[in-house]
């Protein structure tokens, strides 16, 4: 169960990246308390978190601005979340004990892959495939043998599109069969890269299992380029529907 001001801080980024607040606008505690129904105590701690996030920054006076995180931010730590998720598949590969954590990740997989085979990207399929995904990423990260690699990473995973096994769904998947296709066809291909990092892990092939983490992770980035061309005004609050588990699709 997360404590007070943890909660309260989800629900001031919640607000910051979907832009209720404008950028450089001053956070009043006062405002917060009553907003919130809390004291002081746990309004004052959320506000130091979000500081240590950087999505808040001290005033020239006393109080917090907003620095609302931009679609470089994102980018710039998907590609830092890449390259320690990458160090994290050579060092799994590396361990001696590899093999006592690679069935939860073969069983993400073959879940994965089955909800993909039954050709629909309704709610209830993407929650499957996000909760396979975050296991597949967050057992590579636990068995990595480096503590620091999975904490590093929980630093930047405020942000949209970098928690643990973040998926990305385009919102037009749902349009037209040729987009539903199209949709499905970048999922198998981001699942064939699981496959081909799960074996190079088995195999104790580090470099392989390295590079290969690599080329996954930096397709997220690719998708959100595609995105900023597509939409013109990406935002990132944009990013939150694209990334998020409850977007409502149409059934293919």
């Amino acid at each position: 169960m997360q404590s007070i001001d943890t909660e309260l801080a989800a629900r001031i980024r919640n607000d910051i990246i979907h832009g209720v607040y404008e950028e450089g606008a001053r956070l009043s505690e006062a405002h917060l308390c009553e907003a919130h129904k809390v004291s002081r105590t746990p309004v004052r701690l959320a506000l130091r978190l979000l500081e240590r996030e950087g999505v808040i920054r001290r005033g020239d006076g006393r109080g917090y601005m907003i620095q609302s995180p931009t679609i470089t931010d994102v980018k710039q730590a998907v590609q830092v979340r890449g390259h320690l998720e990458s160090l994290a598949a050579r060092l799994m590969a590396q361990a001696e004990d590899r093999h006592e954590r690679l069935p939860a990740m073969a069983g993400a997989i073959d879940e994965i892959e089955a909800t993909v085979d039954a050709g629909r990207l309704d709610v209830d399929a993407i929650k499957r495939m996000q909760t396979a995904n975050r296991v597949f990423h967050s057992t590579m990260l636990d068995s990595c043998g480096n503590d620091y690699v999975g904490f590093t990473c929980q630093q930047i995973s405020h942000l949209p599109m970098l928690a643990a096994g973040s998926m990305v769904f385009d919102r037009s998947v749902g349009d037209t069969p040729e987009h539903l296709e199209r949709g499905l066809f970048r999922l198998r291909l981001g699942n064939a890269q699981h496959r081909v990092i799960y074996d190079a892990i088995a195999a104790g092939d580090a470099v392989r299992a390295e590079g290969m983490m690599r080329e996954h992770a930096n397709t997220m980035i690719e998708y959100i380029e595609t995105f900023e061309k597509r939409d013109g005004t990406l935002t990132v609050a944009d990013l939150v529907a694209y990334s998020a588990a409850d977007i409502v699709l149409e059934d293919g």
